[in-house]
């Protein structure tokens, strides 16, 4: 059966993406070798390093986030090394099995699924390891199966505090250009980063921005790499340029990504648009008497809200209610919370209308699927962002 009108896309991402990045992306492929591209290429390294807010190397691979993650594992690590990792949820714990699979010894503090990586437990195992036989600490900034966001930046005065030489590599896969992120303020080694959710491209390219001790690192470093080496792609993006045939169609769509973000929003309102949409969101389901996985509001992502079922009713049955009458997909309880919770996807090329879409959806599928609940959400949301709109337009009228 067909359905009219737009297909609701309201999974953590990949997300939506706008019609003019499409149209960019809808060019003619060029030389690679040539100075048209060369200037696109450092247009792009340029923004880039914008976005992560570093003075530093940026490296653009054509690969998914998991490339990424490959990417700073082989390029700074060698057979047996101990690593220290947080299980705050699906994607680290994917992140320590890769890890385990490339010959890495990491530990794996566990997690509950519903908090962040614990600063005091990082200092403390970083004390215990009097020898440094840790040679990374490595996290996930935006917990996408569970919206749970870890402080980056009390992570790295734990590690300080703990006089240990690590490497700290942190995953923004679901956070980059949707939660302020600060790679060097933070003193961050290694930021793992791709395409597919703030930066409003489809997937296929992923990034590393490196800093010079994790450049010093990789000259030592043995573990095995040859696409993923971080030389050749530094040695070429110099000057703007590919060791091997780039993925230029993508690039493309990233210079007008970057445009929008960086020159027209301006990152900061687009952090703030984040926020406004994370707390409204989380007004419809507190309104709703339903349960945020998060159990820290210090720790609330501004990218998606994850949302636990009442008990005895099943996540996946009420989202195929809502893709069944409504053409909307929310993203799906994973692995721990397979059937027990459903993700709501707010990051961006994200409004208010797109928002009370989505929440209105979620609101009307609640009801058809008999899932226990409250009514009000959408009004709440609304109130909200109602009131949010005032107290911006009070801030820009006193600043004028």
């Amino acid at each position: 059966m067909r359905h009219a009108g737009r297909h609701f896309l309201q999974i953590p991402g990949p997300t939506n993406v706008p019609e003019r990045i499409l149209r960019a992306m809808d060019n003619p492929t060029i030389d690679h070798r040539g100075p048209e591209f060369q200037r696109l290429g450092q247009a792009v390294l340029a923004g880039l390093k914008r976005v992560f807010k570093t003075s530093q190397d940026v490296i653009i691979f054509p690969a998914s986030g998991t490339g990424a993650w490959e990417a700073a594992l082989v390029n700074t690590l060698s057979p047996g090394d101990r690593v220290l990792m947080v299980e705050t949820g699906h994607f680290a714990t994917l992140w320590f099995n890769m890890a385990k699979r490339l010959g890495l010894e990491p530990v794996f503090v566990p997690g509950d699924w519903r908090h962040g990586v614990d600063p005091v437990e990082v200092t403390a195992r970083l004390v215990e390891d009097g020898a440094h036989e840790i040679k990374a600490v490595m996290v996930v900034h935006n917990e996408t199966s569970t919206g749970v966001t870890t402080r980056v930046a009390e992570v790295r005065k734990a590690i300080d505090r703990a006089r240990h030489p690590a490497l700290f590599m942190v995953d923004t896969i679901s956070s980059l250009a949707s939660i302020d992120y600060c790679h060097d303020e933070w003193g961050v080694d290694v930021t793992v980063a791709g395409s597919q959710k703030g930066l409003m491209l489809p997937p296929g390219l992923s990034f590393n921005a490196v800093s010079e001790k994790a450049l010093a690192a990789s000259k030592s470093a043995r573990l095995p790499r040859s696409y993923w080496s971080w030389d050749d792609m530094l040695a070429g993006s110099k000057s703007g340029f590919f060791p091997y045939t780039p993925a230029t169609n993508l690039l493309y769509g990233l210079r007008e990504a970057l445009r929008m973000l960086l020159e027209e929003e301006g990152l900061e309102n687009v952090f703030q648009r984040h926020r406004r949409h994370a707390e409204a969101t989380r007004c419809a389901v507190r309104a709703w008497n339903l349960e945020i996985v998060c159990l820290n509001p210090a720790e609330y992502s501004s990218s998606l809200t994850a949302v636990l079922m009442p008990e005895g009713h099943s996540e996946i049955h009420f989202r195929d209610v809502v893709l069944d009458r409504f053409n909307m997909s929310l993203g799906s309880g994973l692995t721990r919370l397979r059937d027990k919770a459903f993700r709501i996807g707010h990051l961006g090329d994200f409004n208010d209308l797109m928002l009370m879409g989505t929440l209105a959806g979620i609101e009307m599928g609640l009801e058809l699927a008999g899932v226990p609940h409250q009514k009000g959400g959408v009004d709440a949301a609304m109130a909200y962002l109602g009131s949010a709109s005032e107290t911006a337009r009070d801030r820009r009228s006193k600043a004028a």
